[in-house]
């Protein structure tokens, strides 16, 4: 009887083990087929900015993703970035009026904030 008890745990031992190394195989092959991810088409498409956005990046109709960008390389040549709290941006004339008037917002609610100057 005691033959029978090892034969259980070892093959119990064997099945817990196998699943994970069969894992790792399919997704080392699907990064070795070399898809690239398409774009989403709505983050492509040109929108206009409002006249409050222009003054930041520009009045011609660019992308969401051109105009976070552009919105970027202000902030990073003002030296608008909080430097103890790399999150928020300190807001200078122009973009306190595409903030809705506040002085100081945060990185994630600034695309937020900015979607509602784009048409």
């Amino acid at each position: 009887m005691a033959t029978k008890k090892g034969g259980k745990k070892g093959s119990a031992k064997k099945r817990s083990g196998g699943g994970g190394g069969r894992k790792k195989a399919r997704k080392s092959s699907a990064k070795k087929s070399g898809k690239k991810r398409t774009p989403n088409a709505a983050f492509m498409k040109p929108m206009n900015p409002s006249s409050q956005l222009a003054a930041v990046v520009g009045s011609s109709p660019m992308p969401r993703t051109e105009v976070t960008k552009k919105l970027w390389q202000y902030i990073k040549r003002k030296g608008l970035q909080d430097a103890k709290e790399r999150r928020m941006i300190n807001a200078d004339e122009n973009l306190r009026a595409v903030f809705g008037g506040k002085s100081k917002v945060s990185m994630f609610e600034m695309t937020k904030l900015v979607s509602k100057h784009l048409k």
